[in-house]
């Protein structure tokens, strides 16, 4: 069964910057692509950024060039750091993993469809605002 714990989340004026964290746990956890999704008020969850244990990474249009994701295998968490935030960034951030997993399966692939992920966190809280 694979874990995850998300971290970072805060209150933050325009302009600043956060950093989330993705902590994973489990068999297999480090092989898998890792996705992060945010779910404002009244909107559908949508893919922000994710990453595969090899660094293949991708981009929600939204956020390119102001959110960094980045994967620490060793630790086995995954970063996003987030910068030149704006109000529209407000959500919860919830990080989410493929499986299941099991010998010969691929789940070591970059998407950022919803649908793609079976594991999931419980979300850290991210308010822009001053």
């Amino acid at each position: 069964q694979l874990q995850l714990v998300e971290s970072g989340g805060g209150l933050v004026q325009p302009g600043g910057s956060l950093r989330l964290s993705c902590a994973a746990s489990g068999p297999t956890s480090g092989a898998v692509g890792i996705g992060w999704f945010r779910q404002a008020p009244g909107k559908e969850r949508e893919g922000v950024s994710c990453i595969t244990s090899s660094g293949a990474i991708n981009y929600a249009d939204s956020v390119k060039g102001r959110f960094t994701i980045s994967r620490d295998n060793a630790k086995n968490t995954v970063y996003l750091e987030m910068s030149s935030l704006k109000p529209e960034d407000t959500a919860v951030y919830y990080c989410a993993a493929r499986g299941p997993y099991w010998p010969g399966s691929i789940q070591d692939i970059c998407s950022m469809y919803r649908t793609s992920y079976t594991y999931w966190g419980q979300g850290t809280q991210v308010t822009v605002s001053s």
